[in-house]
């Protein structure tokens, strides 16, 4: 056991000199670079579709990411991220061999290629050594051969199509392909062919010779008119039997640049506001072209600007982007005011501007902004006025705007900055914007002459005893605001002759009150006498002007009170030469007294015998708050014994409700109201409780005698009972008078005489 012991450190000193290089050994350097210098795919034939996947590259950036973005100078491919190489585009390769491309960047940024090569695939039943008589070399389309199975044809007998270009000059018939079938060793063999442009309309465009199998085509090709061929090829021996199988074959028409663009419509009309800045889009034309367009570039449209007019204030005031046809502002500068519209002729071009061209219009009109502040023209004005005229004229003020008329940006909008009172106004004349200043229809005045209390509107003009003069400031804006401008306009008040009399004021009294209103307090002799007083409350001292109440006020009357005010007028005469007559509102604010209790209703209510439901009762009280809600309600003098009451809505009404069951017949409920100022009354309901269930819909009450009889019928239906009654008790007390026998007073012995007694 002992030597096996001794070797094992041997062993691992052994295996740890072999370890440590490979331990110590430095990673190698990356190395940037396709795995290739170029690449070679094979393809099965010329015409490439859209989405065909032709090969794969590798690249190593030294990024270490797993996926690399690649770059193809040609168009018509493209490389994904995985490096697979795919048709982006359909594309014809008119030789048997193409190059192209594909970049890619490392980690350093530093940029490296590599070169792919497209390479046609040579097939057997494909040759290029036949030549037709004109010594040019055409193609031979071979039949596939018999042993691959006809009725499941391998990838390789797929026939790629022919192309052929249109508007060829010819001479006709002109050679396309050879058809050629591998017996025609063993047997004679005759080809024809079917489809359209063969056999079917257009026929006779192409034609095939019967014993060599020479496919032509006899005319033009247009392909904007049929872009595509489907013809089948068939091979009989002489007897009529088929030699073949048909193959199909397609002709495909290629497209040559015989169409110019045509724009959608000749004049395109677009707006833009002026003051754009650059890049503003304003409109967008646009042109198609019939020409090809996925497979050439006789469809692909630049457009450009041609000319613009007018050239101010830039010679290039837009720009037109080449490939979207957008037209957007290139510089600033537009003004509606100085140049409101511009003409442009614009220029669609195929072959991407190189080819075929087409011109038209694109008119652009420049909208207005509000960049033009109204100007007074002068800014200052003088006017006058007689004493109370409302809606005067006083004088006009003018204003011009150089923004487009009867828009928002020319439109004015006046007004006066230092009318508190709102005894003017500015009318706006909307055929030419000038302002009328004009007196008032109704002024503004304010209680206690507070600003900042609630105006009171009422029918005010100029009084000269009061103001001589206004100088008012006024200012004016657009509709859509852009610029204020502020102009003077003094008005002058004429004096008229008028009694010094105020037309209108408004007092405050407590209803209910008896009390002196006002005094006019004047120099000059004047009588006064109340026109309008529709409650006979007030009263008026002909020599003084003062006013006093006779009777007390009732802010509730409803008929005279409108929303608390009460109004009168006032007459005074002047004892001038003629004598001037003035007239006066006297505006009477009726402060609120809780002088009423709020009262039910309604006070008269059916409910059913059984089951009845609740009626609600409205509370209504006619005083103001805090004189009114919320209401207590309560039954009083015995009536909550049979009947309940409870709160629905304490601002509004209450329920009540029988709490036991009652006989049917009238109830009177003394019902206890108070407001929130515990002012209280006591209304009572009448109640009548019905013979029905639930709701009450129709109640008949008992007692009531429904045969319709009048009352002499029903009083002489009583006499004649009554009548009846008599004579009955007449006719019972005379049987008894008659069933009486009288015993005498003396017995028969007696010798006296007999005394009878008479009733």
């Amino acid at each position: 056991m002992g030597p096996p012991c001794r070797s094992l450190p041997a062993l691992l000193l052994l295996l740890l000199l072999q370890v440590s290089p490979w331990l110590c050994q430095e990673p190698e350097p990356c190395h940037s670079g396709f795995g290739a210098e170029s690449y070679t795919f094979i393809v099965p034939r010329q015409h490439l579709e859209r989405g065909r996947v032709l090969g794969r590259v590798s690249f190593e950036g030294c990024t270490g990411r797993p996926r690399t973005v690649y770059f193809s100078d040609d168009s018509h491919f493209k490389v994904s991220t995985d490096g697979v190489v795919t048709v982006k585009r359909p594309v014809q390769l008119h030789n048997s061999e193409t190059s192209f491309s594909i970049h890619a960047w490392d980690a350093t940024h530093r940029k490296l290629s590599t070169k792919i090569t497209l390479k046609v695939a040579e097939h057997h039943h494909r040759h290029r050594h036949h030549h037709d008589s004109s010594g040019t070399q055409t193609d031979v389309i071979t039949f596939p051969n018999s042993h691959h199975g006809l009725r499941r044809q391998k990838r390789d007998w797929v026939i790629p199509p022919i192309s052929c270009p249109e508007n060829e000059k010819g001479p006709f018939p002109k050679n396309l392909v050879q058809i050629k079938s591998n017996r025609d060793k063993e047997i004679k063999v005759f080809y024809s062919i079917t489809g359209q442009g063969a056999d079917t309309p257009p026929v006779g465009v192409f034609i095939i010779e019967k014993e060599t199998g020479q496919l032509m085509v006899t005319q033009p090709l247009d392909r904007e008119d049929i872009p595509k061929y489907t013809l089948f090829s068939h091979a009989v021996s002489s007897n009529g039997n088929a030699v073949e199988e048909p193959m199909e074959i397609v002709i495909t028409v290629t497209d040559q640049n015989d169409n110019k663009p045509e724009f959608t419509k000749m004049v395109f009309e677009g707006s833009v506001a002026e003051g754009a800045l650059p890049g503003t889009s304003v409109m967008q034309v646009t042109a198609t072209d019939a020409d090809d367009d996925v497979n050439t570039y006789n469809a692909a449209i630049a457009y450009t600007i041609v000319s613009q007019d007018p050239k101010l204030p830039e010679d290039n005031m837009f720009t037109i982007n080449r490939d979207s046809g957008v037209i957007s502002v290139l510089t600033t500068g537009l003004d509606r005011e100085s140049f409101p519209t511009y003409t442009l002729v614009v220029q669609a071009a195929d072959l991407q501007g190189e080819g075929l061209s087409t011109t038209a219009t694109a008119i652009i009109t420049v909208t207005d902004t509000n960049d033009n502040p109204p100007i007074f023209n002068p800014t200052t004005y003088q006017g006058e006025v007689p004493e109370n005229l409302v809606d005067a004229v006083i004088t006009t003020l003018k204003v011009t705007d150089a923004d487009a008329p009867n828009t928002p940006a020319w439109q004015a909008v006046y007004t006066i900055l230092n009318d508190k009172e709102g005894q003017f106004v500015v009318v706006t004349d909307p055929t030419n914007n000038n302002g009328l200043l004009k007196t008032a229809k109704v002024s503004l005045a304010y209680r206690n002459q507070d600003p900042r209390s609630c105006p009171l509107p009422h029918p005010l003009g100029l009084d000269y005893e009061a103001k001589q003069q206004y100088i008012l400031h006024v200012a004016v804006e657009n509709v859509d605001p852009f610029m204020v401008s502020l102009f003077t306009a003094t008005v002058d008040v004429l004096h008229v002759n008028e009694p010094i009399f105020v037309p209108e004021k408004i007092v405050k009294v407590s209803e209910t009150s008896l009390a002196k209103i006002s005094r006019e307090q004047t120099v000059e002799q004047k009588t006064y006498r109340i026109w309008r007083d529709a409650a006979s409350w007030l009263e008026i001292n002909p020599d003084t002007g003062a006013i006093s109440t006779r009777a007390e006020l009732d802010r509730e009357d409803v008929n005279h009170v409108k929303n608390s005010t009460y109004t009168a007028l006032i007459i005074a005469t002047d004892s001038g030469s003629p004598p001037a007559t003035g007239t006066g509102t006297l505006l009477l604010i009726l402060s609120d007294v809780n002088d009423n209790g709020p009262i039910p209703e309604p006070r008269i209510m059916d409910f059913c015998q059984r089951n009845p439901q609740p009626r609600v009762i409205d509370i209504i009280d006619p005083d103001l708050p805090p004189n009114t809600s919320p209401f207590t309600a309560e039954l009083t003098h015995g009536a909550s014994i049979n009947w309940t009451i409870e709160y629905n809505d304490p601002a509004k009404e209450s329920l009540i409700l029988p709490k036991n069951p009652l006989e049917i017949g009238d109830y009177k409920i003394n019902l206890r109201l108070m407001d929130y100022q515990k002012k209280d009354q006591v209304p009572t309901l009448e109640v009548h409780v019905c013979d029905c269930e639930g709701i009450v819909n129709n109640c008949v009450k008992a007692g009531y005698i429904e045969a319709g009889l009048q009352v002499p019928a029903i009083l002489g239906i009583l006499g004649g009972i009554l009548a009846l009654l008599i004579l009955i008790l007449l006719l019972l007390l005379f049987l008894r008078r008659r069933g009486v026998v009288k015993e005498p007073l003396l017995p028969p012995d007696d010798t006296r005489d007999n005394v009878y007694y008479y009733d």
